[in-house]
């Protein structure tokens, strides 16, 4: 059974999330605050629903966190901000998918379940293996292969599509790109990450990576 974790301070809505997720098979544990959230075990959850604006702090600060702490777990925000610009602060701390409040519980089912589908087809095995379709990626021996075929790829090739492929369906903006792969201390520009996406483009495929207007790039799984 999946194992999501709620992270929603209104008790009627919470209750009806709960609920409803509940009879639909999954297990579900809900807490009403960030210190809460902070006190579980994230580990062991598939999926996390968390709301934007909390009793002791905001939502998006949690992601952040959670996501600097090495987190790959799905997260979907849910929010009454439905202006473009909080949809991109969601989507930019880490958010996977951003629902704005109010919303039919299926609906929420629905992205729920893209979420897990997405997780279960983009896998990392113990051999330090990253694969997604048709593309594998050797974490230790620094090896491409796309449609079964070896690619050459430079170090920051390798490294930029390594981020993408570990983070499958995210939108990654320009600047966590460069923070993540070149480092600030570089003084790269965000034009160095369209260039690579162009090369990689070249030597996979024009669809594998997609441009997420307003915010950068992600990997399609």
């Amino acid at each position: 059974m999946e194992k999501i974790l709620l992270i929603e301070d209104d008790n009627n809505l919470g209750q009806s999330i709960s609920d409803f997720l509940i009879s639909e098979q999954f297990e579900v544990t809900w807490v009403t605050s960030l210190s809460g959230a902070k006190k579980v075990k994230t580990d062991g959850y598939h999926l996390v629903i968390l709301d934007w604006m909390l009793p002791d702090g905001q939502g998006v600060d949690f992601l952040r966190d959670f996501r600097n702490d090495g987190s790959q777990t799905p997260v979907i925000m849910l929010t009454a901000k439905s202006d473009l610009i909080d949809k991109v602060v969601g989507l930019e701390s880490g958010a996977n998918d951003y629902m704005t409040k109010p919303f039919e519980p299926r609906e929420l089912l629905a992205r729920i379940r893209v979420q897990l589908r997405q997780v279960d087809h983009s896998k990392v095995q113990d051999k330090g293996v990253v694969e997604i379709s048709d593309l594998v990626l050797n974490l230790d021996t620094r090896e491409v292969f796309w449609m079964k075929s070896p690619v050459e790829m430079t170090k920051m090739e390798f490294d930029f599509l390594r981020l993408l492929a570990e983070n499958p369906n995210r939108a990654l903006s320009r600047d966590e790109i460069l923070n993540k792969v070149w480092g600030y201390d570089s003084y790269p520009s965000t034009r160095t990450v369209d260039t690579h996406v162009l090369q990689l483009r070249q030597k996979l495929s024009d669809e594998l990576i997609e441009t997420v207007r307003g915010i950068g790039y992600k990997l399609r799984a």
